[in-house]
């Protein structure tokens, strides 16, 4: 099997196709195995050229993103890395491209002569790599094209160091104490994965919930909305001084911190700032759960769900040194096998389940139903 990951890019601009083909092509281990300047011919090259992962811009002549992602899911499944405008239009396009199957996206700013290029670069390429290996992701297309088989091999032309190993077995501890609050950190894979869960939460869950999604600015509100007409608690964007209620949802705002802030009041409310500047990430999970633990104290539930890197690992360090609590998605249903694998490999994880049974699980834990 080669290890090489051949990707297609389908995008109308001309100097959007050489910059990310410029950026890609930097890691040895990624080939730009054909470029689209359109939907239609970005279907016809997905079909024929069969690509590991695909980037689709979403405003194109002919065929647009979304009428091209549809198809291709249809016809010829494959990861699809959704390129987007930083619009309140852009996002929305985002998220409904994410229902349609895409699996995440990358901003349209991400031009080659983006000042963060180095940054930019080295996210871009971790994201591609990441999302073409996931076994998860494997599965999935393996069981739309009608695989029947449990573990299926990855993406043609996808590597894998050694063997595939079986995933961790899925676990549950009973809590040994009674939650006020539940701190949950995800990234990539996260809008689909966030729409799984809090719509099934129900109208009396008891607790406030705060979520760090890595988006950027416009994202995450609309992604609030979205979640909020979905779901029977209330869900929205985080505003800096509010009191943090009972049976709402609170998702941090792109590009800012999200902090729960006691200050002597009875209530906490809801910080919002740029600091700690030096964080990798902003918003970040860390931040976000240590400041619910100054906040709650060790009454913290923390979930941990799709994700690449380990943002979110210090932060539910901190919640089970308190004698918290850490649940975690399994590596199946996983996008991406990174966040919640730092905190299984580091021993913290009292529960380990897949995406669909997180909803039953934080109300068995919470409502002790």
């Amino acid at each position: 099997m080669s290890s090489i990951i051949n990707v297609l890019i389908v995008d109308d601009s001309a100097f959007m196709r050489k910059s990310l083909s410029i950026m890609l092509e930097s890691d040895p281990g990624i080939n730009i195995i054909g470029t689209a300047r359109d939907g239609l011919d970005g279907y016809e090259k997905a079909k024929s050229l069969r690509p590991d992962i695909i980037t689709m811009d979403v405003e194109m002549p002919r065929m647009d993103g979304l009428t091209a992602l549809e198809k291709i899911m249809k016809d010829c499944p494959t990861p699809v890395l959704m390129v987007s405008s930083i619009t309140t239009e852009g996002a929305e396009a985002t998220l409904k491209a994410m229902d349609l199957g895409a699996v995440d996206f990358i901003p349209k700013q991400l031009s080659y002569v983006s000042l963060d290029i180095v940054k930019i670069k080295q996210e871009l390429v971790e994201k591609v790599k990441a999302i073409a290996r996931s076994r998860s992701l494997s599965q999935r297309l393996a069981g739309i094209r009608g695989v029947a088989q449990r573990l299926a091999p990855p993406a043609a032309g996808a590597s894998v160091s050694g063997p595939v190993k079986p995933a961790v077995q899925n676990i549950f501890k009973p809590a040994s104490v009674d939650f006020h609050v539940v701190a949950l950190g995800v990234s990539t894979g996260g809008p689909f994965s966030l729409q799984k869960i809090i719509p099934m939460l129900p109208k009396e869950f008891p607790l406030p919930i705060l979520i760090v999604q890595h988006m950027p600015p416009k994202f995450t509100k609309s992604l609030s909305d979205r979640l909020n007409g979905m779901s029977q608690i209330a869900v929205k964007e985080a505003e800096h001084g509010e009191p943090i209620k009972a049976g709402t949802v609170y998702i941090a705002q792109g590009g800012f911190h999200m902090k729960a802030v006691k200050n002597g009041l009875s209530t906490p409310t809801i910080g919002i700032s740029e600091q700690p500047a030096s964080s990798l990430h902003r918003p970040s999970v860390d931040v976000m759960m240590e400041s619910v633990v100054q906040a709650y104290g060790r009454n913290v539930l923390g979930v941990i769900m799709t994700g690449m890197g380990h943002d979110g690992l210090e932060g539910l360090k901190l919640i089970k040194s308190r004698n918290g609590y850490c649940l975690a998605q399994n590596e199946d249903t996983c996008v991406v096998y990174g966040m919640p694998k730092s905190a299984v490999d580091a021993g913290i994880a009292d529960a380990i389940v897949p995406l669909e049974n997180i909803p039953e699980t934080m109300v068995k834990l919470v409502m002790r139903k």
